[in-house]
């Protein structure tokens, strides 16, 4: 199967304050129409048992997003999808894992503007 043939893989992440549920809709809808689709709870947000309080960094925030995409099959590429300021989480998951995304759509999202760059920027 090539690449451009194999099911579509979603990766969707939630804003601050909300969970994996908020794409319950989107999540069937895109399901039943064939799509791989995977709504992920950031640390101490949704159903993750982690007290808020003892989350300090970014990084520790994401850290779900990040396992999930460390453990993607060495050639399978997502779509990720973030809505608001998980668009923060998207463009962090881009700089640690470019080769894993195939495309990255940001929702009425924070979203780096053009020709901003960041230390992370020279290091990929």
């Amino acid at each position: 199967m090539s690449e451009t043939t194999k099911k579509l893989h979603f990766v969707v992440v939630h804003v601050f304050g909300h969970g994996a549920w908020c794409w319950y809709k989107i999540r069937s809808l895109l399901e039943t129409s064939g799509y791989k689709v995977s709504c992920i709870d950031l640390k101490g947000s949704g159903m993750d048992p982690s007290d808020p309080n003892t989350i300090f960094s970014f990084q520790d925030y994401n850290k779900p997003l990040i396992d999930l995409l460390s453990n993607l099959p060495h050639n399978e590429k997502v779509i990720l999808v973030g809505h608001s300021a998980g668009g923060m989480s998207l463009t962090y998951a881009i700089h640690r894992f470019s080769k894993k995304i195939r495309m990255a759509i940001y929702v009425a999202a924070t979203m780096l503007k053009h020709g901003f760059v960041t230390p992370q920027d020279y290091e990929h």
